[in-house]
């Protein structure tokens, strides 16, 4: 679709990625990021250590989609930071725009929900970007603020274990519900753990130990699965809790869905909870959790399973426009799912900027959608998409209408 809008040089990463790296995500500045390595120092209780990071050479982790060179940049800069989860769509988005209109140049800062939810409330950005939701204290902590869903994704278990044979284990596995907190809580250390065998009888699961992988950072991607974990398991609920972060039993840290899927690509033996486009576009394989009405939907087949979550809580949103989908009762519901959420004030104070996001956001919720289903993501229901739609026309500029 770009051949007839570009010049004959091609270059091999999106021009906006550069931005986006240039400044200061978790990404080194080249075609391959060099994903920071947690080392943990173990201590007899089961409590995570100050982390002492050292760069090393690992497999690439793809986290935007490569394409030829885009137009110009233009002169009005939109600068924005937060989540991960979204990451790989933003990116693509930010770049398709950039044809759609010239003038704007999208600046987005791939740093962790918690960094995108201060960065907003400090005002120091033009939008931030959470896949949690914002909690009372922070409401109040920035008058005016508004979610807006702009889609939802499935989280998922990526692991990296070698068989006996010591060729790689590709297949989707399954994991019990009690089994992944119990994983989690360092209850379960062995990948042949009975209950973990039992659940998939084909593949000869190794007496190998489980490397669990974290989020070092604050983390929309952690709330989702914290949230999860606390739904599923009273003892995760009592002794961790759900935030953006939290005090982990056990394993390794990495900053971003980027640094813990370059953590289990570098460990044999590794676990760790990463968005689903994450896992696909790294080659990465994943496992697929029980659902509550005990059946094992995989994402990776299609949208099916998230949808079916969104639909299972209601897609009336209430005026926030926000609401939990994990642990959804329906027999097709994928249960580790959330959406993702533009964060904006409801009255603005560049009047042009305004505008210019409030015509992005018609057009990502409109002919961005194809590009959500590319990489994994998951569009929003018709009704959803009009809350949001109506509410981003409500958007004032010091104290009037755009």
């Amino acid at each position: 679709m770009f051949s007839n809008k570009t010049a004959s040089a091609l270059v091999t990463i999106v021009a906006l990625a550069l931005m986006i790296v240039a400044c200061g995500t978790p990404a080194a500045q080249t075609a391959a990021p060099v994903v920071q390595t947690v080392v943990v120092k173990e201590t007899a209780a089961p409590v995570v250590q100050t982390a002492v990071v050292v760069q090393t050479a690992v497999p690439q982790i793809v986290t935007t989609t490569p394409g030829p060179q885009g137009p110009a940049a233009g002169s009005l800069a939109i600068n924005g930071a937060g989540a991960t989860f979204p990451f790989p769509l933003y990116s693509r988005w930010f770049y398709d725009y950039a044809f759609v209109d010239p003038s704007v140049k999208f600046n987005y800062q791939s740093i962790g929900s918690g960094g995108g939810i201060a960065q907003i409330t400090a005002e120091t950005v033009d939008f931030g970007a959470s896949d949690a939701i914002l909690n009372n204290d922070q409401y109040s902590k920035a008058p005016g603020i508004q979610m807006f869903p702009t889609v939802a994704g499935a989280v998922v278990p990526a692991y990296n274990l070698l068989g006996d044979d010591g060729k790689p284990i590709t297949a989707i596995l399954n994991l019990p519900s009690a089994a992944i907190a119990d994983i989690f809580l360092a209850k379960i250390t062995k990948w042949n753990a009975p209950v973990l065998q039992q659940a998939n009888p084909e593949v000869k699961l190794p007496n190998k130990d489980i490397v669990v992988v974290h989020r070092s950072d604050g983390s929309g991607t952690t709330y989702i699965f914290t949230d999860y974990l606390s739904k599923i398991s009273p003892e995760w609920k009592d002794k961790v809790g759900n935030a953006t972060s939290v005090k982990w039993p056990t394993g390794l840290g990495g900053k971003g869905n980027e640094g813990v899927s370059g953590l289990v690509a570098q460990n044999d033996g590794a676990i760790g909870y990463v968005e689903l486009a994450y896992a696909v576009t790294n080659k990465l394989p994943y496992a697929v959790p029980q659902n509550k009405a005990g059946k094992y939907i995989d994402p990776g087949k299609g949208p099916e399973g998230v949808q079916s979550a969104m639909n299972d809580f209601s897609t009336d949103l209430g005026d926030k426009l926000a609401v939990s989908i994990v642990n959804a009762p329906g027999e097709g519901s994928y249960p580790i799912a959330g959406y993702t959420y533009l964060l904006l004030y409801m009255d603005q104070q560049d009047c042009l900027k305004a505008r210019k996001l409030v015509t992005f956001m018609n057009w990502a919720l409109t002919d961005g959608t194809k590009d959500a289903t590319d990489l994994q993501y998951v569009p929003l229901p018709d009704n959803v998409k009009k809350l949001v739609l109506d509410k981003a026309a409500k958007i004032s500029c010091q104290g009037k209408p755009l």
